[in-house]
């Protein structure tokens, strides 16, 4: 017992220093991106060329006053918070970092993805409830909604992926691609998964839920100080998460010519979340109306066109092993 113990927590400390590592280096790297796309000076006076500017807008955050809004319900208005980031550090568990290197090796992986991801839209609507303002309100409303848009594909997209791989353990997903990626075989759906990863973290020309750039900023206007820094790190562990889930379905997770290794991996998680930045810094934001419109009319007859093709290759192919 004692033994599973340390194993748990030695794991856990390998899988989540780095990505810790990874959320500091994430945010540094979208301030000096974005700052280069517009030609302005980024973070360069904190530490050697700005390093340590993560840390002290992190402190910044912490020291800041925590304000609670009048006549909200304070309970769901904290524990919202708190529990939106412990789901987004959750997603973690099932991803295999290395071959073994994974603290649950569910035989169903995705589905414990798909329960996080169905309780963090009530942690978000529950967010905008509980801040007792109408602004916080429609923008968890409208949160919500584009959420679950991109939830009800996002499973249909990946079981071509699972067909092939025949299995949903992450980790037998990786292994299958150990002599073709999956990105060159279902490139049509990489594409697609990686716009469904920005709408799904609200990211840049999908950030309609916070709109920053907007004088109301969505669900989180009311938060402030740690308890928004707890909003602040759950987006970016998502743009990490996605990332890493994009790498296990489409990039051979941790495998790069005999080099297998953690390394590995978080350097092709790093260079996806660059994307995302990148993506940032050179797209306008959609219209709502257009963000439905592309979930619901355009990337869902595309993804169950996709299914049946890829079934009936898959069909094919067994037929041909079998006359074998």
């Amino acid at each position: 017992m004692v033994r599973q113990v340390i194993y748990i927590i030695t794991i856990g400390l390998i899988t989540y220093v780095p990505v810790i590592l990874g959320i500091a280096f994430i945010i540094l790297a979208e301030r000096k991106v974005l700052a280069a796309i517009q030609r302005r000076e980024g973070p360069n006076v904190v530490g050697l060329l700005g390093l340590l500017q993560s840390i002290v807008d992190g402190l910044k955050l912490v020291l800041k006053e925590n304000i609670l809004p009048h006549k909200s319900n304070k309970y769901i208005f904290i524990l919202s918070a708190f529990t939106i980031l412990t789901l987004s550090l959750l997603g973690w568990l099932v991803v295999p970092t290395s071959l073994g290197s994974v603290i649950l090796d569910l035989d169903y992986s995705i589905f414990f993805v798909f329960f996080l991801s169905i309780f963090n839209v009530y942690c978000v609507i529950f967010a905008g409830w509980a801040s007792n303002s109408k602004y916080a309100l429609l923008g968890a409303l409208r949160s919500a909604s584009q959420m679950i848009s991109y939830e009800v594909y996002l499973g249909l997209l990946l079981v071509p992926i699972f067909m092939f791989s025949e299995s949903l353990n992450f980790t037998d997903i990786v292994l299958a691609q150990k002599s073709n990626w999956f990105i060159f075989m279902f490139f049509p759906l990489f594409v697609i998964f990686t716009i469904t990863g920005l709408a799904e973290t609200n990211r840049t020309p999908f950030d309609l839920p916070e709109a920053e750039a907007e004088i109301v900023a969505g669900y989180n206007v009311e938060y402030s100080g740690l308890i928004f820094s707890l909003f602040f790190l759950a987006e970016y562990n998502n743009i990490f998460l996605m990332s890493s889930y994009n790498v296990i379905f489409f990039w051979g997770g941790w495998l790069f010519f005999g080099i297998d290794n953690e390394v590995v991996f978080f350097f092709k998680a790093i260079l996806i979340s660059t994307l995302f930045i990148f993506l940032r810094g050179i797209l306008p934001r959609y219209r709502y109306d257009q963000l439905m419109m592309l979930g619901w009319k355009k990337f869902l007859p595309i993804i169950l066109s996709l299914i049946f093709f890829y079934t009936a290759v898959f069909v094919v192919i067994q037929w041909l092993v079998f006359c074998n």
